[in-house]
């Protein structure tokens, strides 16, 4: 019987060392195929660095790739390992509209500060020490497109990857003089003071839906197979505080795989967000394209081998033909300890990835309706 589930890893450059060498990627994807993984999710943007030799970096920042890479190219060099032994490579765009982490905007703001998020008070948008880009500013939009569309265009990738910072905005953003003057032209107001007030949060977050359906469309005027997935936060917590609107993503068909990042540290905590997901969020049809984000290591946690095997059981129970652990070194903990526990267990038989028609099961019923119902939901956005 030949199983179809998603077995994802995501691959970091933060308290990991995997991306440094070539040496070292190649046994990484040697020792994820033997543990039966089948696709990995490798950074290829975060710290307002590339992690691959990018034209559009060089020619807006004078910076072609992570300066620690210099003389590789590290995405090219996963792609060739992971096809050594067929795993799929989705490249992913960790910081998304994030400029930099407790930098003051880094680099990127610093060469182009109106570019730069704003609050209410005019200050630099920052929350959970990331400083953050305006996810709402065509300019700024155009070059997330430009690096996404690089990627797609110049390496044999099998899609790309989105998270909670892509497409993302935090709630308290979007007080600068052009948002401000957009909302205004709608409204005959200038936005509420009040970051979460309903219609000025669902605005926003309208702004970043029709930005993410530019990218799918673009990503699959390159190659239609190519997978567009994001790893987005909870909703609705998402969309309170990150302006992340994924049920209407999914109803409009612009994300093929999802992966709400489930990340609770006990089993009762990981079920009681999956139930939800599965009854309130997805449909029969949507539910093939979900397989939720778990929490591997953070820090000094590493989840138990119970759990573990606890979190993969429960979500084959509910329906769910996948999961995405949070990251790499948490395999190589303890001596390969949670490694082992998939190889022998969960993971024991082998698994091909599901096929873009297995994910897009809703798509062929749904074709005929979505554009009357985007016509309908734009007609209600803007009232």
């Amino acid at each position: 019987m030949n199983i179809k589930e998603i077995r994802g890893i995501w691959l970091t450059t933060t308290d990991s060392k995997v991306l440094r060498s070539k040496q070292r990627i190649a046994e990484a994807m040697d020792f994820l195929a033997e543990t039966g993984f089948n696709v990995v999710f490798p950074v290829v943007w975060n710290k307002g660095v590339t992690l691959y030799p990018s034209q559009t970096m060089q020619q807006i920042f004078g910076v072609e790739i992570d300066p620690m890479s210099v003389g590789r190219d590290p995405l090219a060099e996963v792609i060739t390992e992971a096809r050594r032994v067929g795993l799929k490579v989705i490249p992913w765009f960790e910081y998304g509209f994030a400029s930099s982490y407790n930098l003051n905007g880094g680099v990127i703001l610093q060469k182009k500060p109106e570019w730069a998020a704003l609050d209410c008070n005019g200050n630099l948008l920052k929350k959970n020490g990331f400083e953050w880009m305006n996810a709402l500013d065509p300019q700024v939009q155009e070059f997330l497109l430009n690096l996404v569309l690089e990627v797609v265009n110049n390496y044999d990738v099998d899609g790309i990857q989105g998270d909670d910072r892509f497409p993302a905005l935090p709630c308290e953003g979007g007080y600068d003089r052009g948002t401000i003057a957009r909302y205004h032209q709608q409204f005959h107001q200038n936005p509420p003071q009040n970051p979460k007030d309903r219609q000025w949060l669902q605005w926003r977050a309208n702004i970043l839906i029709d930005y993410w359906a530019r990218l799918y469309s673009e990503v699959k005027a390159v190659n239609s197979e190519l997978l567009v997935s994001v790893a987005p936060n909870i909703y609705e917590w998402a969309l309170q505080e990150y302006l992340q609107d994924s049920p209407t993503w999914l109803k409009q068909g612009i994300v093929d795989i999802i992966h709400p990042q489930i990340y609770r540290r006990e089993f009762n905590s990981y079920t009681a967000i999956a139930d939800k997901l599965v009854n309130q969020q997805f449909t029969d049809a949507t539910l093939p394209r979900l397989a939720p984000g778990i929490l591997m290591k953070l820090g000094t946690y590493c989840m138990s081998p119970e759990y573990l095997v606890q979190a993969i059981e429960y979500n084959r129970q509910l329906g769910i033909q996948g999961e995405v652990f949070f990251f790499y070194e948490g395999l190589r903990e303890n001596n390969n300890a949670l490694a082992k526990v998939l190889r022998n267990g969960p993971y024991a038989q082998s698994a091909s990835f599901p096929t873009l028609s297995d994910l897009s099961v809703a798509r062929a019923s749904n074709k005929r309706t979505s554009s009357i119902w985007q016509g309908v939901e734009r007609f209600f956005r803007n009232l």
